[in-house]
């Protein structure tokens, strides 16, 4: 069945036309994979939230930098709920997303559980033209005199989470609508928001003779309309059930090192960093990423799945 089903998916994806990605690019996604997919509300069975900040390119002036806060609930042994905003903003223009979601789990086998997920909620875009200044001499064109403000661009998004105790895989598609940002002039129009479809996978290798030690290769494909297919592998270890280190290759000639340090059974601490060594390597100093997560178990539950994605 399993080879079946990621069959099924890799042909799904390449009948996709291939494209890169619009969203914002993140590194720890192997540690919350919910505000790409929202079947993965709710997984671990606690209350919780994890917050993280990007700073892309560091350096560059005004270049990206993304903050992401994620809640997540369950409301009895089959439904859970969360909650995603991501704030991006990347020279003068910003993007505030705000988006519920909705899991619902059925259980495939006795050890195989498959997570349906609804997402929906609203984008906030603002792109003040009248601000941006020419280059060298620094007047403002008139060709841009008017500022894009859209306050509510609704959306939605699905979402599917195969997993075991070992394994999980995911394919998403967190907005389905295609929103252009446009203003009351002719000569802005950019389409901006698409329908980015994510197939990510892992599994989970535990070494019987290293009692301690986990080895969890991870996976990520993007596509959307418009850009080459992007990819992520990675290779992730977990040393004596406390911290997590690895390294991932990304598409676009880039580098990363991820870690997330966990202090208790609730609170986790992560670090990442990225190395782009293409032609724009001599101008920036990398891009780095922090987060934080903590979860509440209120339910009293006798039995929580480790959180090993």
């Amino acid at each position: 069945m399993k080879q079946t089903l990621t069959l099924t998916l890799l042909l799904l994806l390449f009948g996709l036309k291939g494209h890169g990605q619009l969203e914002p690019v993140l590194t720890q996604y192997m540690f919350n994979i919910q505000p790409m997919n929202p079947a993965y509300a709710g997984m671990w069975e606690k209350v919780g939230f994890s917050s993280l900040v990007r700073k892309q390119w560091a350096g560059i002036n005004r270049s990206p930098l993304t903050q992401v806060f994620s809640f997540h609930t369950p409301l009895n042994n089959r439904v859970a709920v969360g909650l995603n905003v991501t704030n991006d903003n990347y020279g003068l223009e910003s993007k505030l997303g705000i988006f519920g979601d909705y899991a619902y789990e059925v259980a495939v086998t006795p050890r195989t559980r498959l997570r349906l997920g609804l997402k929906y909620g609203f984008l906030n875009y603002k792109n003040p033209l009248s601000q941006y200044q020419l280059y060298p001499d620094g007047k403002y064109d008139h060709a841009f005199a008017e500022d894009v403000d859209l306050k509510f661009l609704p959306n939605f998004g699905i979402g599917a989470f195969l997993y075991e105790d070992h394994y999980y895989i995911g394919l998403s598609i967190p907005k389905m609508l295609q929103n252009d940002f446009k203003a009351n002039i002719n000569n802005y129009n950019i389409e901006a928001q698409v329908q980015t479809v994510y197939l990510s996978a892992g599994y989970v290798f535990r070494f019987i003779q290293f009692n301690y030690l986990i080895f969890k290769p991870t996976m990520m494909i993007t596509a959307n309309r418009g850009l080459p297919v992007q990819y992520d592998l990675g290779a992730n270890f977990m040393l004596r059930e406390q911290l997590w280190l690895g390294l991932m290759m990304r598409s676009g000639n880039a580098l990363s090192f991820v870690s997330q340090w966990i202090l208790d059974n609730n609170l986790r601490l992560g670090f990442a960093m990225d190395l782009t060594y293409n032609e724009i390597f001599p101008y920036q100093y990398g891009t780095y990423e922090f987060s934080i997560g903590f979860d509440m178990d209120f339910f009293g539950r006798s039995y929580i799945r480790a959180k090993y994605f």
